[in-house]
């Protein structure tokens, strides 16, 4: 019996490594492996503008989690420690700009500032749009981190403090500060990673004169077809990411402790009352005002709006549906399988979000070289689009099945079950709503997926996001208007998903 448990267990095991095995590990020896970049490191290295792309990438990612989490520190504290009319409301909604696909954010900003700005015309070839794009992605986080840090500092010191006389200046300093450093840097880590590893915004709003590396390594290949030094830049980017990963490991360590928290009360006084309405204004600043933008702007376009009916849009529209239920499907079965392993065997759970650690455009890159002659073929568009979808499923049910109590699997062991009735009739029940969680941001990153699909694009595998681009590539007013019409479609679908999968538990299950 015993024999046969090991047996199930690894062939369990076999799916999510072999997947990753061929799907990260064999492209990036590939990458290691491509003749002629050694020789090419010391003269990119020495190299000008290629230093001037290393350094403004580095620049932007630093400058966005250094903004991201000081506009986070009142806007965390207020949802910690505030209680208000809409404030579940507000803390549901606020990862909607999360889950929002690159080119919306980007299309966003453009709304606001870009040439037909709606705010500001004067920020084309800036390199404030690209940081103001960041942050509207990349708040909600510092802000979800920022609000658990306040949650974990003990009532009973801050009720220590102020009985000692100190102000709420002296009780954030000496008393919540400390608390609240992990969790700032181990947020940080994860801001700086993405936005060091980003793609879309910074092909949308960098331009020619703040390309990032990302940008740069797609323009090398896709105009250039200059894999050597592609390969330099590539492995520069995953030696960044390898580091800071690393960090965010070290200070996101949990620190399981049951403590007994402050919890939120009305507004009392004018300065709570005013950092409150400084956190919604900053909310609506950096988060709701790119999607407004883009509403706003659409609602002017009259003609624009037959793009809808296009031939393009509707084969577009099918492909995204299409390309989106076949990497759920994948993604159920390799998050499960990567949870049922990673539940037994505690350090694979390190290799649970290598997937976030690469970016996707590296990742296409190694493919192409690994499997040149699987390019053409749906089945590799679809494993890369699950490879960056599947780690959410993972992440949300190994969480829940963490939390679930010993008894229940003793209490049916007790009562005659096997295990694989256990596992049937208590296990995926209780892990449902933690499916359906993790489902949320895989099915909203495959709709709106972009690197990947522009690196392996074909003309029968276009999608939403591909046909925006197009669309922005081609001069001309009525181009943008259709891009912008297009976005909105986008932007519903991606919300439409965040609001069908992401419902509340049902009362009497299990939530985490």
């Amino acid at each position: 019996m015993m024999m046969r448990r090991n047996l199930m267990f690894g062939l369990i095991a076999l799916i999510p490594m072999a997947f990753l095995g061929l799907m990260i590990v064999a492209p990036l020896n590939a990458m290691l492996r491509y003749d002629g970049s050694a020789l090419l490191w010391r003269e990119m290295l020495v190299d000008e503008f290629y230093r001037r792309r290393l350094i403004w990438t580095v620049f932007q990612a630093a400058c966005t989690s250094i903004l991201s989490l000081i506009l986070a520190l009142p806007i965390g504290w207020s949802l910690a420690r505030l209680q208000f009319v809409g404030r579940t409301v507000l803390m549901r909604l606020m990862m909607l700009p999360f889950i929002m696909p690159t080119l919306v954010a980007g299309m966003g900003v453009l709304a606001l500032f870009g040439e037909h700005g709606v705010l500001w015309r004067g920020w084309t070839d800036t390199p404030y749009l690209l940081i103001y794009g960041n942050i509207f992605f990349n708040l909600p986080v510092a802000v979800l981190a920022v609000q658990q840090g306040f949650q974990t500092v003990p009532a009973n010191r801050l009720a220590a403090a102020q009985t000692l006389g100190a102000n709420g200046w002296q009780r954030f300093w000496w008393v919540e500060l400390p608390v609240l450093k992990n969790w700032l840097l181990g947020a940080g880590c994860l801001i700086f990673l993405y936005c060091f590893s980003g793609f879309g915004l910074a092909l949308l709003l960098g331009g020619q004169q703040y390309a990032t590396i990302e940008v740069e390594i797609y323009q090398l290949i896709a105009y250039e077809l200059d894999m050597s030094r592609a390969t330099v830049l590539v492995w520069l980017v995953l030696g960044g990411t390898a580091l800071v990963g690393a960090a965010y490991a070290y200070f996101s360590r949990s620190h399981a402790a049951k403590i007994q928290t402050r919890l939120p009360e009305k507004p009392r006084g004018v300065w709570q009352n005013m950092i409150l309405l400084m956190s919604l204004m900053l909310l609506t600043l950096f988060c709701a005002l790119p999607l407004l933008a883009i509403v706003f702007q659409m609602a002017q376009f009259g003609q624009a709006w037959r793009v809808l009916w296009d031939d393009d849009t509707l084969f577009a529209l099918k492909n995204t549906f299409t390309f989106t239920a076949l990497t759920l499907i994948v993604a159920t079965i390799l998050g499960i399988t990567h949870a049922a392993m990673a539940k037994r065997v505690v350090w694979l759970r390190t290799i649970t979000f290598l997937p976030f650690m690469i970016s996707p455009v590296c990742l296409a890159f190694g493919v192409l070289l690994v499997y040149p002659d699987w390019t053409d073929s749906l089945y590799l568009l679809i494993a890369l689009y699950a490879l960056l979808a599947y780690p959410f499923v993972t992440k949300d049910i190994l969480a829940t099945w963490d939390a679930l109590p010993e008894h229940y699997w003793q209490a049916a062991r007790i009562l005659g079950a096997n295990h694989f009735q256990v596992a049937c009739w208590i296990t995926l029940p209780l892990l449902r709503p933690a499916w359906r969680r993790g489902l949320t941001f895989a099915a909203a990153t495959c709709i709106g997926e972009f690197a990947a699909t522009l690196f392996l694009s074909r003309p029968e595998w276009l999608t939403l996001t591909t046909l925006i681009y197009q669309k922005l590539s081609k001069v001309g007013a009525e181009n943008y208007q259709q891009a912008m019409v297009l976005t909105v479609l986008l932007m519903t679908l991606a919300t439409a998903t965040f609001l069908a999968l992401d419902q509340r538990t049902p009362s009497g299950s299990h939530s985490k």
